[in-house]
């Protein structure tokens, strides 16, 4: 086995195990789980440690190395608007494939999916560029900070409260494991082209702007959408009654999230073809293995 995807397998079984168990005991000792319902729940535990094993491996090997050369190009551009541009619609795109924002879209059925979803993207997307043009004029990252998240809490006094929740939560957006790989490759490849002193402390703090970002949009969503029923709905578990009836549970959904993966993962594909026509950034053979990766990300989000 490839070392580099035997050590994702490994986090993922860490982080999904103890979760796992914990919630298995519960279902013993406090909260009384039907069998069916038991084995749908470890049967998901089992293809969430290998689709997020693989996940990550695409992550790492393809989104990162896209980011760090988008941000060196960016950096070498040197004019303002047409970095704005860029970095303006890499958020968006970025923000559309996580998967935690398809997550907690379907959680907030009141809110139509897809303008939960490109709304957040906006607000990624306009504060990735915000920050990237923080970079280029130096600005200082705490006073920005302070700045804007006083501005969040002026604005959440004008929406109402069962609102709030679910913009705070959509901050959330910008740790995926999509996003943050690109985004901190982005402010990497920016700072190795400057070179200066404060080219490595200023590539940081794009992460934490871009977060304001998805707040903000979706405060902002609260004011002019109609926000009375914008709480979290609880996901509706399948009955099952043979390990059949298991298989094909999974087996009837796998299409609908392939599709919904896929509709995600394009815009990334296109965007690196487009980079690399225009850059021929990447050999031939690097190409191949950052398509192969990415497809193979591709193929285990369904499972995820």
């Amino acid at each position: 086995m490839n070392p580099k995807l035997k050590e994702k397998l490994m986090e993922s079984l860490t982080a999904v195990l103890p979760i796992t168990l914990i919630v298995l005991a519960l279902s013993v000792v406090l909260v009384p789980m039907d069998v069916g319902t038991a084995v749908m729940f470890t049967v998901g535990a089992v293809l969430l440690v290998f689709g997020m094993g693989l996940f990550q491996l695409g992550a790492e090997m393809a989104m990162s190395p896209l980011g760090e050369g988008i941000g060196v190009q960016m950096e070498r551009v040197k004019k303002i608007p047409v970095i704005v541009a860029i970095a303006f619609v890499m958020g968006m795109i970025i923000t559309i494939a996580e998967p935690d924002l398809q997550v907690l879209a379907q959680q907030v059925p009141s809110i139509p999916n897809k303008v939960l979803i490109y709304s957040i993207a906006v607000g990624v997307g306009a504060f990735l560029a915000l920050a990237v043009v923080r970079i280029l004029k130096r600005i200082s990252l705490s006073k920005l900070l302070l700045a804007l998240y006083g501005l969040l809490a002026v604005v959440s006094v004008f929406v109402p409260e069962s609102f709030l929740a679910v913009a705070y939560d959509s901050g959330g957006v910008t740790t995926g494991p999509i996003t943050v790989p690109f985004i901190m490759a982005m402010g990497v490849g920016m700072a190795a082209v400057r070179g200066d002193k404060d080219a490595a402390s200023d590539s940081f703090g794009l992460v934490a702007l871009s977060s304001v970002g998805p707040i903000l949009a979706v405060l902002l969503l609260g004011c002019f959408f109609n926000p009375q029923d914008a709480a979290y709905t609880p996901t509706l578990v399948p009955e099952v009654a043979t390990t059949q009836d298991v298989a094909l549970t999974f087996a009837g959904g796998l299409p609908h999230y392939m599709a919904e993966v896929a509709m995600s993962i394009l815009p990334i594909v296109a965007v690196f073809f487009i980079f690399q026509m225009m850059t021929r950034r990447y050999q031939k053979r690097q190409r191949r293995r950052v398509l192969r990766i990415r497809m193979s990300g591709w193929c285990c989000s369904c499972a995820a």
